[in-house]
C-alpha cells in the first residue's frame, strides 16, 4: 500500500506544492485536508502517514494553527520542512477582463501580502475571505466569485485563467512548511540540521525566558526563532516555542535540551531534522563542539576518582 499523507487543502495550494516538492509524494495518496487541525488529526489516527502544513511565513509570521497543535495536542515530530516562494497568481473564469471583477476570494494571509496591489489594481473589488486560497479558485469556478488570489497550481486545478502573476506587494516572500509525522528516533545528523521544541516554564516568574535562552546561549547555540503561545489554561500562562540550530545527538543541543528538562515544567521535543534553507549554519565555537564535552565528561571523572585535575 503506497503512503499517504494529509495536507492543507482542497487541491491547488501551496501546502500540495510542498508535499509535491518533497521525495515521499512519490508515487503517494495526497489526502487534501480543510484545515490544520484536520489534516493533523488525520495523521494522529493512523488515516495519513504524514501530513504538511505551513509553520510560518516571512511577511505574515507564524501560523498559530499549527504551532497551537505541536505544542497542546497529542505528539507529533517534524521530519523535514521545505521553504516555498509565496508567488500569488489573480485566477479568473476564461474570458473575465480586469474591469469585470467585483469580488475577489482569498485567505487572509494572501490577502494581507498582496493588499496593496489588490487596493490599486482593482479598487472597485471586494475582497472576500475564505479558508484557503485553493477554496478562492474553486469559488470562481463555481461561479461565487469572479477572482481569487490563489497559488499558480490551482489554475490548472479549477481550469482558470491567470489575469495577473506575482501579485505579492513584498517580493522574495517565503513560506516553511513542515512535514510531520508521528513520533518516531530521529534521523542521523546531515550536518546543517534544526531542533524544535516547546518549553513550559514552571510559573511566570522574573527571568523566566532569560533562563531559557541562557541554557542556548552557555552553550553556543543559535535560535533561529522563538516566540511565546498561550498554554489555553490560565491568563498570563505561557509556553515558548523555538527551533535551534543543531541536532539533539549533537552534544551541546542535548545538554541545553536536558538543561530545559530541568528547570522547566515541561519540554516537547518535536524533531531534528536537515534544514531547508540555503544560508549555512553559525559555526561551531570553542568548547561547545561534541569532542569538548567528551573532554570535559573525562577530566570531571579522573577529578571525582582520583581527585586529581
Amino acid at each position: 500500500m503506497p503512503n499517504r499523507y494529509a495536507y492543507l487543502g482542497p487541491e491547488g495550494t501551496f501546502s500540495e506544492a510542498a508535499l509535491r516538492s518533497l521525495p515521499v509524494a512519490a508515487g503517494a495518496v495526497l489526502l487534501p485536508q480543510p484545515s490544520v487541525p484536520v489534516a493533523l488529526e488525520a495523521l494522529r489516527s493512523g488515516a495519513a502517514d504524514g501530513a504538511v502544513v505551513p509553520l510560518e511565513n516571512s511577511v505574515e509570521g507564524s501560523v498559530t494553527s499549527t504551532l497551537d497543535e505541536l505544542a497542546i495536542e497529542q505528539p507529533l515530530v517534524i521530519a523535514a520542512e521545505v521553504y516555498l516562494p509565496v508567488n500569488f497568481s489573480l485566477l479568473v473564469r476564461d474570458g473575465t477582463p480586469l474591469a469585470a471583477i467585483r469580488t475577489v476570494a482569498t485567505h487572509p494571509h494572501a490577502e494581507a501580502q498582496c493588499r496593496r496591489w489588490l487596493r490599486e489594481q482593482l479598487p472597485q473589488a471586494e475582497v472576500v475571505l475564505v479558508g484557503s486560497t485553493s477554496a478562492g479558485a474553486a469559488g470562481v469556478a463555481a461561479g461565487e466569485y469572479d477572482a481569487s488570489v490563489s497559488a499558480p497550481i490551482a489554475a490548472s486545478a479549477y481550469r482558470l485563467t491567470a489575469l495577473a502573476t506575482d501579485l505579492a506587494d513584498n517580493p522574495g516572500a517565503v513560506t516553511r512548511f513542515v512535514l510531520l509525522t508521528r513520533p518516531a528516533p530521529p534521523p542521523p545528523r546531515s550536518g546543517q540540521d534544526r531542533t524544535t521544541v516547546v518549553a513550559f516554564i514552571r510559573e511566570n516568574h522574573t527571568g523566566a525566558l532569560l533562563e531559557v535562552l541562557t541554557e542556548f546561549a552557555v552553550r553556543g547555540i543559535n535560535l533561529t526563532r522563538i516566540e511565546s503561545r498561550p498554554t489555553k489554561e490560565l491568563l498570563g500562562r505561557y509556553c515558548f516555542s523555538l527551533d535551534c540550530e543543531g541536532h539533539i545527538a549533537d552534544s551541546r543541543v542535548g545538554d541545553a535540551l536536558a538543561a530545559l528538562h530541568r528547570i522547566c515544567a515541561d519540554v516537547r521535543y518535536l524533531g531534528s531534522y536537515p534544514r531547508g534553507d540555503d544560508r549555512p549554519a553559525e559555526p561551531v565555537r570553542h568548547g561547545a563542539a561534541d569532542e569538548d564535552f567528551v573532554d570535559a565528561a573525562a577530566w570531571l571523572a579522573r577529578v571525582r576518582a582520583d581527585g586529581i585535575s
